[in-house]
């Protein structure tokens, strides 16, 4: 099986805040920096599926702005982790204790109320199963640490 894994570039604004599905855009000029890359190497015609947050997507319009034969697909299984009400949050805002219970039951806590690690894995995993290989699958680190 040949997947690419891809993370996208820096987001803007992200520095200590708590971001899983928290929309941000990445910057541009990484993004640009990262599509660059990319091109150079990818194989051609090969599928790209993309998290449906804009710091993806903007990775994956930037690819195919370069390499019109690596179009791409919203894959809402690839998106990072849920972190409910903690999404935006600086970390040290967090509670201690809820950031303790998370520790202590990591796959099955809902952080914020959010996403229990175990359905991550679940989604990501249906996910994995449902694409063709070859493929680019443009996400988060979240995502690529499930696989």
């Amino acid at each position: 099986m040949a997947l690419w894994l891809v993370r996208h570039a820096q987001p803007l604004d992200a520095a200590g805040r708590c971001y899983g599905r928290l929309d941000l855009a990445a910057c541009p000029a990484a993004t640009a920096s990262a599509a660059q890359a990319l091109a150079q190497v990818l194989p051609q015609r090969l599928p790209v599926y993309t998290s449906p947050l804009q710091r993806c997507e903007q990775l994956a319009l930037a690819l195919q702005a370069l390499r019109p034969d690596l179009p791409y697909k919203i894959e809402p299984r690839l998106q990072e982790l849920d972190f409910g009400r903690w999404e935006g949050r600086p970390w040290d805002a967090v509670p201690r204790a809820e950031l303790d219970a998370w520790a202590a039951d990591l796959a099955h806590y809902r952080p914020g109320g959010g996403e229990a690690l175990a359905a991550m894995l679940a989604r990501v995993q249906q996910a994995l199963a449902a694409t063709p290989t070859p493929a680019v699958w443009i996400s988060h680190a979240g995502v690529a640490r499930c696989l």
